[in-house]
């Protein structure tokens, strides 16, 4: 045991070294520390906003309110849900023998084949107001809006047959007196020359009707720049058996040059090979005609109307037209336009496939159209041929123009029109 050492003076130490009182009266400054910890843990636990009672009732005021709102939209998307649910698919509207099922949701004016919706792209498109002025736009509707073309001038060209290398040689020379536009008392021609060949088989066809062409070629002469009479000087051949010779008509269109490939027509000039005797060079002078179209094909095209949906369906089932026997391995594709008051709104381009005398598609491509722009647009359908190893390169091989417009209404568009929600079909005739 140790004990504690007397100084001298009274005062008591202990063996640290430490007066006896220090260590009767110890040090309390830890436990302060300690009693502040704890005061702050307590405070912490009862931290409060420093926020007025008015400013927490808005608070809750406003999250409420979100609240509904969220559970009101939540519960709007369910009933449109379940009151516009998607019908049936276009393939169970027919029946097993390829005939309108007995609902008779499926309405068609003509023989309907069977077909199988293969593709359904559903898309919401924002409408564009702008016109797509620098894509290649040569839609026949814009040239059937135009106001009628004044044709005057004339065109000189001339033709030769070379038996011995079986080659049908065209040269086009120049042209004289075209008329130039209003606004820069100017023009730009240029000529595009297509070879159009009728198949003997369509001379056992009824006189009525109008014959189906093919293009077998197609050539472009240089653009003359601002020229009424321009001289072009540009030669084209093609191999050419002599059989087929008869059957032959080349079609020379006179274009005005834009920039925005909005080419305006000022004539064009046919020319039946079978009237003409061409075993040496003939140079021929015809005067521009008004410009007419030739039919390459049919399209087989069905339309739904959903006004609650503000949606326009455009299917593309079948394209009929004769490939060029000439050529191989050709394909198509079709690309829908919607114009609206001769603005293109959108476009959807389908799959390319192979080139058949029937060639089978099988797609739906939806449009949002609000009720304003459907009364007003028009649906125009250009076929493209491109060749299958490259896919640059394009030809257009038709056009199909259809839809309602300020003064008259197309038959198929009036159909879909008082057959709401239900797909109507329909063959078009496919021009160029």
């Amino acid at each position: 045991m140790i004990l504690p050492v007397k100084k001298p003076d009274g005062e008591v130490l202990d063996w640290r070294g430490y007066t006896w009182s220090a260590v009767l009266k110890p040090d309390f400054t830890w436990q302060r520390d300690m009693n502040f910890l704890a005061t702050t843990d307590l405070s912490i636990g009862d931290l409060r906003m420093p926020f007025t009672e008015e400013v927490k009732y808005c608070i809750l005021g406003i999250s409420a309110t979100l609240f509904l709102i969220a559970l009101s939209i939540l519960v709007w998307q369910l009933y449109r849900y379940r009151s516009y649910a998607p019908r049936k698919p276009l393939d169970e509207l027919l029946s097993s023998d390829g005939k309108p099922a007995k609902s008779g949701v499926f309405d068609t004016e003509t023989q309907m084949p069977n077909f199988k919706v293969e593709k359904l792209h559903e898309e919401t498109w924002r409408l564009s107001n702008c016109l797509s002025m620098g894509s290649h736009v040569e839609l026949l509707s814009l040239e059937d809006q135009q106001e009628e073309v004044v044709v005057q001038g004339s065109l000189r060209f001339s033709l030769y047959y070379d038996q011995l290398q079986s080659r049908l040689v065209v040269t086009l020379l120049e042209a004289w007196g075209l008329p130039v536009r209003d606004f820069s008392r100017s023009v730009d021609p240029f000529v595009r020359v297509r070879l159009l060949w009728a198949g003997q088989e369509k001379e056992k066809e009824e006189q009525s009707s109008p014959s189906l062409q093919c293009v077998l070629h197609e050539w472009q002469s240089r653009m003359v720049k601002d020229s009424s009479s321009p001289t072009f000087g540009d030669q084209f051949f093609c191999s050419l058996e002599e059989e087929d010779v008869p059957h032959i008509t080349i079609r020379f269109e006179v274009k005005d040059f834009d920039k925005f490939s909005r080419h305006r027509i000022l004539g064009e000039v046919r020319v039946h090979l079978c009237d003409m005797e061409i075993s040496y060079p003939l140079e021929v002078l015809k005067d521009l005609q008004a410009p007419q179209k030739d039919l390459v094909g049919e399209v087989l095209l069905f339309m739904k109307y959903l006004p609650t949906l503000q949606r326009l369906e455009v299917g593309l089932l079948k394209i009929r037209a004769p490939p060029q026997p000439s050529k191989k391995n050709q394909a198509l594709y079709g690309k829908i336009s919607v114009l609206c008051n001769q603005f293109k709104l959108r476009h959807q381009k389908s799959t390319v496939k192979t080139w058949r005398e029937v060639t089978v598609f099988n797609e739906v491509m939806m449009f949002t159209l609000p009720d304003p722009q459907i009364k007003e647009c028009c649906i125009v359908l250009s076929v493209y041929e491109i060749p299958a190893a490259k896919k640059s390169s394009k030809r257009l091989v038709g056009q199909v123009t259809f839809g309602k417009g300020k003064s008259s209404e197309d038959e198929h568009w009036s159909l879909m029109m008082r057959s709401i929600r239900q797909p109507i079909a329909k063959w078009h005739q496919l021009l160029i």
